[in-house]
């Protein structure tokens, strides 16, 4: 595609399409997503209306097209050069004979306008087939109307000067403007092309007893792979023996190698800097969470925000619109002072109209936002969510496992004078052997840690998220939540205002004593938060702790506001009280059974869980796991939108000024052709300058 006029057109067709329910072309990206019903209209089908427009479905190389447009831009300009040194008046009496000469002069002419120039052509004959057109169309009609005039001209059918020299000055010009935007839009998606060479292309696995080196595609689930030092880790797999340290800040944007052994998942793409390991293979091919990456970040890429709506609009109608301003400045100039100034002043007009600066303008920033994002481990869904991030105002936090390590540990243990610590730990651990909940988890794993021997239970009955109880020995027991007893030791309020949550033992109202359960903060909590309110961001923690305990927790973190004893299911809610009064919400949660509480979030931030990454709830997945990450996402967000909003701003008003400028002649065409070819660079080069974003 040579425009963002001809990913409109690819679109407008394939809309109108019978079977296509929709079509997203986009330009900076060069790929198309396609909706379409199956029954009605294959992928072939669709491929072959592409191809009747005069593109491509094949994938192109991109450094030969870049190479091509550079030979084409040394030809037309050492032609365009020759032709000036020869017409010039100023410097015309140094120049050879030959290049004085207007038939050597419509050589040199034809060959820039029919040979260098012929992808314009081909473009606007293609787009007209299908009652449309482009910016090659207006390249088209300005230049070849110069060529036409300039031959007739030459063979004495009218009278006047000719104009080789500016019909292949503005071709060089424009050509000149491709090649560097095409070098710039390369740098826009470094990042995608950084992801896709991590992955392997072979792997060492151990089969019948030897090692045998396979192509990746050929790596199975559940085939033992050989690692060595300084490899790459080929596929998603869980290490069976060995230790080591791992880099995985190609994919999380950690830095520090992380140690793995026995039973540690490894992510495919990443580094084995020390030990040599067996992995067996836990997922391949697209399961990978490589794959699920570039997936993410291909989708994030190709989608539209709705801020380039305006944009769309105005380029569906630019090209007409433009047309008929050329028309109208040929007349006007042509009954005010005749044909020549009519000519090139509405050459101008075709030539300086440039919509390419504003289809480029949203995409070539969301490109590289998303792109920086990703190697940072931060994997923004799609446009929208970008731009909805850039409107947050108040982050909330679910507790476990989000803005703590999710992994409570047995703190206190404070028996009455009824029982022993060890007695109080066994009946305990006893009754939650058979809870799925974290907290008895831990209660179990200090159990082991004692070596303490678990007490069979009997009639055992989940409270939900109450607590649990069973009968041991003849005896029924309860153990569960303060709220579940009239009156509780003292100790309770004692551990609660400590931010740990507190499980009660009792024999009916009898209690026995009193277990301090805690999940510490994440290392990077306490930073993540100062760094949001910095930016003017409010926080609220979420928990199905005590107001006790979450306002403990709340106060360790920085955050000022929570919302405690909230059920899973009542989780979204909250979110929905906040936005009654007023607020931009994202909401923080493991993606999994905080799914309906991202859901009613404006955007939902999901720490991803283990390997999978495809976490359809949330608009923002972090890789890394890193809190530090939602600053750095929300930040990243309102830089890309800010440069969207320059590219946009600066593609309008270059287009308000420059086109009735021209309309006017106040330009020649050689000056609108230099400043249409530089138009569409300056947008892709400020959309680079978001790689200057801090992103620490």
């Amino acid at each position: 595609m040579h425009c963002a006029s001809c990913a409109a057109t690819i679109s407008k067709v394939l809309r109108r399409t019978p079977g296509v329910s929709s079509a997203n072309v986009n330009y900076a990206t060069e790929k198309a997503q396609i909706k379409f019903d199956s029954t009605q209209i294959t992928l072939e089908k669709i491929s072959q209306i592409i191809s009747s427009l005069g593109y491509s479905t094949t994938p192109e190389d991109k450094d030969r097209q870049i190479n091509i447009l550079f030979m084409k831009f040394i030809i037309s300009a050492v032609f365009a050069s020759l032709a000036l040194w020869g017409s010039l008046p100023a410097i015309s009496s140094t120049a050879p004979a030959l290049l004085q000469s207007l038939y050597f002069q419509l050589v040199l002419a034809t060959l820039v306008q029919f040979w260098v120039a012929w992808d314009f052509y081909r473009s606007t004959w293609n787009s007209l087939k299908h009652r449309a057109a482009n910016m090659d169309t207006l390249i088209v009609l300005g230049t070849t109307v110069a060529y036409i005039y300039s031959a007739a001209v030459t063979f004495g059918l009218v009278r006047g000067e000719p104009y080789f020299d500016t019909g292949m000055t503005i071709i060089a010009l424009i050509i000149l403007g491709k090649w560097l935007e095409a070098r710039a839009k390369g740098k826009t998606s470094e990042a995608i092309k950084k992801l896709i060479q991590l992955q392997p292309k072979t792997a060492r696995v151990i089969r019948n007893g030897q090692e045998v080196d396979l192509p990746i595609s050929e790596v199975q689930v559940g085939d033992q792979i050989r690692l060595r030092p300084g490899e790459k880790v080929p596929v998603d797999g869980k290490v069976v023996s060995g230790e080591t340290s791992i880099d995985e800040s190609m994919v999380t944007g950690e830095s520090i190698p992380v140690y793995k052994h026995t039973g540690d998942l490894v992510i495919g793409g990443t580094i084995n800097t020390s030990g040599a390991i067996i992995l067996s293979a836990t997922k391949v091919g697209s399961a990978t969470m490589l794959a699920q990456i570039i997936k993410l970040v291909e989708q994030a890429q190709a989608s539209r925000a709705p801020i380039q709506k305006l944009a769309d609009v105005i380029s569906g109608y630019f090209v007409p619109a433009v047309l008929m301003i050329a028309v109208a400045t040929f007349a006007g100039w042509y009954i005010s002072t005749g044909y020549l100034p009519a000519m090139l002043n509405a050459i101008a007009v075709l030539i300086i109209a440039c919509p390419c600066a504003l289809g480029l303008a949203t995409p070539t920033a969301l490109v590289v936002g998303t792109g920086l994002a990703a190697q940072k481990g931060i994997l923004i869904k799609d446009a929208e969510n970008l731009e909805i991030a850039y409107k947050v105002s108040h982050v909330v936090f679910d507790k476990t496992g989000t803005l703590t390590e999710g992994k409570p540990v047995v703190t206190d243990i404070v028996p009455s004078n009824q029982v022993t610590n060890n007695d109080l730990l066994r009946l305990a651990a006893s009754l939650d052997a058979n809870s799925e909940h974290p907290l008895a988890s831990a209660i179990v794993a200090a159990g082991a840690k004692t070596a303490l021997k678990s007490l069979p239970v009997t009639g055992f009955k989940n409270l939900a998220g109450r607590g649990v109880e069973g009968t041991i020995s003849k005896i029924k027991y309860t153990l569960g939540t303060p709220s579940l007893f009239p009156s509780v030791p003292s100790d309770v309020a004692r551990l609660e205002k400590q931010g740990k949550t507190v499980v009660v033992l009792a024999i009916g109202k009898k209690i026995l004593g009193v277990i301090a359960i805690a999940d510490t903060l994440r290392p990077t909590a306490t930073d993540a938060i100062s760094q949001l309110t910095r930016q003017k961001i409010g926080t609220s923690l979420i928990t199905g702790d005590n107001p006790t305990t979450a306002a403990a927790i709340a106060k360790i973190a920085g955050i000022t506001r929570f919302f405690a004893q909230v059920r899973p299911q009542d989780k979204a809610a909250a979110i929905k009280q906040l936005q009654s009064e007023g607020q931009i919400v994202a909401m923080v949660g493991d993606g999994i059974n905080d799914a309906p509480a991202l859901s009613a979030a404006n955007i939902g931030i999901a720490m991803a869980s283990g390997t999978d990454v495809a976490i359809e709830a949330a608009g923002i997945t972090l890789v890394n796991k890193d809190l530090h990450s939602i600053p750095l996402a929300l930040r990243l967000s309102r830089s890309t939108l800010r440069t969207i909003k320059t590219n946009l701003f600066w593609a309008f008003i270059y287009n308000v000024i420059l086109i009735p400028a021209a309309a006017m002649g106040l330009l020649s065409p050689i000056l609108a052709a230099g400043a249409m070819a530089f138009s569409s660079v300056s947008v892709v080069g400020n959309s680079l300058l978001l790689k200057r974003t801090r992103l620490s």
